[in-house]
């Protein structure tokens, strides 16, 4: 039996606060069914109201969930099982920041479409990007359409809802063959020489790189065989490595080995086995780790980080030598644009498509999973080639092929026989006539001598 602040008995399930709130609390079909309340007499008469709402319906927990509790369950029962261990933190993390922040303690059949969009509007005012508020969104639709799906819900308030419009063009980064030429030469004594030009050989993503193990390196076929991939996050401030599989199905695949692959390949080996000689114990990638292709100078996997930290090295050593070289030369300095790792995933594609390879057998070596990728975002082209392309394209109207008219000009030529007098002469040339104008010729005495003369004859054909 439950008592108030001064000590009387209030009866089961009831009892007092020190904030002088009543609560009624009891559990029915498995659910807690709790009630607050300062009126004690409108709590009790509330709280058998739910009660009996409760002994009738075994849905009665489902009907006063909160958005944050359905998630949950929604989450561990739909989502858990088929999305990737390295996806669950950030697609969580992400509606707890969105729709989780604003609606989550909010009883999921009192939300209606209004407070989306005054989500969506409050996201747009806080400056999130366009695609963090379709992304939320999408995940908020299916969520709730879930719930209607399980009789929760009557309708999904998450339809017809106004998303700002970005209209702004992505720009990726990808290097010229001179950039190119640039960055592999400066790299030459780098430690990851040959991590980056295999980078530039296969157009492996940077996670596909850093999971690469030998076994997965056949000489005898002359390929790689592309298995798994090298994840790094933090969760809750903890540091997170593990190998998973690819991305999708179809990054599944095998990549021959082009122009220098395998020749970096061995040199990769050979410094691996003095380096693990070297360090002994030290060396940092044990157990699963331990078969790695690449490999830091200590020993340890390669993430994203050391990939960037060394390119960031690379870039700021060539601007370096061309603002020197630009003063010794007296010129504008040209400097090299930033990149990032995936930049060479992009420049690796658009030099096949420069070499007018089969979009098809670029996408099944790139492991795209859709085919619109391959074209969509991998089409670049240098400049020259792209201005090559647009000469191809003519005139809406070719003009009809006009008669070719010989310009006026002096012409030398030996005549044989001339009629007229001094002042012009027709002389017929195979079946061209010619009207001859401004004759002039060398006397040489004589009247035969005149008539075997070398003219030189402006004509023009009639």
């Amino acid at each position: 039996m439950g008592k108030d602040l001064k000590g009387r008995e209030l009866g089961k399930g009831l009892y007092q606060r020190k904030d002088g709130r009543y609560e009624a609390r009891t559990k029915i079909n498995g659910s807690d069914v709790s009630i607050y309340g300062f009126n004690l007499r409108e709590l009790k008469k509330e709280f058998q109201e739910l009660k009996e709402e409760a002994q009738n319906s075994i849905d009665f927990r489902r009907k006063h969930i909160t958005l944050n509790e359905w998630f949950e369950e929604w989450f561990q029962t739909y989502k858990l099982p088929v999305v990737k261990e390295t996806s669950v933190y950030p697609m969580k993390n992400k509606f707890y920041g969105s729709f989780g922040k604003y609606l989550g303690e909010r009883k999921l059949c009192d939300i209606t479409n209004i407070d989306i969009q005054s989500v969506i509007n409050q996201m747009s005012s806080d400056g999130r990007a366009v695609s963090s508020m379709r992304e939320a969104l999408g995940r908020m639709r299916e969520c709730m359409e879930s719930a209607r799906n399980n009789q929760i819900l009557s309708i999904n308030p998450c339809f017809e809802i106004s998303v700002p419009w970005e209209n702004r063009q992505v720009t990726r980064r990808f290097l010229s063959r001179e950039e190119q030429n640039t960055f592999l030469k400066t790299v030459e004594h780098s430690w990851y020489k040959e991590m980056f030009y295999l980078m530039f050989l296969t157009g492996m993503r940077i996670g596909e790189v850093g999971g690469l193990m030998w076994k997965d390196v056949d000489f005898n076929e002359k390929c790689l065989r592309i298995n798994r991939s090298l994840s790094c996050q933090y969760e809750y401030g903890k540091k997170m490595l593990c190998l998973l599989s690819p991305k999708t199905h179809n990054s599944y695949r095998k990549i021959p080995f082009f122009g220098e692959a395998e020749e970096m390949l061995l040199q990769q080996k050979a410094k691996t086995d003095c380096l693990k000689k070297a360090l002994g114990n030290r060396f940092r990638a044990t157990g699963e780790y331990a078969d790695l292709v690449f490999v830091t100078t200590m020993g340890s996997p390669v993430l994203r980080y050391h990939a960037e930290k060394e390119i960031k090295k690379v870039v700021k050593e060539i601007n370096e030598q061309e603002a020197f070289e630009s003063v010794q030369e007296q010129r504008e300095p040209h400097y090299f644009e930033d990149m990032y790792p995936h930049a060479i995933r992009h420049t690796f594609c658009s030099r096949y498509f420069e070499a007018e390879m089969q979009p098809k057998v670029v996408q099944s070596i790139m492991g795209h999973q859709h085919y619109s990728t391959t074209i969509d975002i991998y089409t670049h082209v240098s400049e020259s080639r792209y201005q090559e392309e647009i000469g191809k394209f003519g005139r809406a109207v070719e003009p009809e092929e006009a008669e070719s008219k010989e310009p006026e000009k002096e012409q030398s030529f030996w005549l044989g026989q001339t009629f007229g007098g001094d002042m012009g002469a027709v002389l017929l040339l195979g079946s061209g006539l010619h009207i001859l104008k401004e004759i002039s010729y060398d006397w040489c005495g004589s009247e035969k001598k005149r008539r075997a003369g070398a003219w030189t004859a402006t004509s023009r054909q009639l």
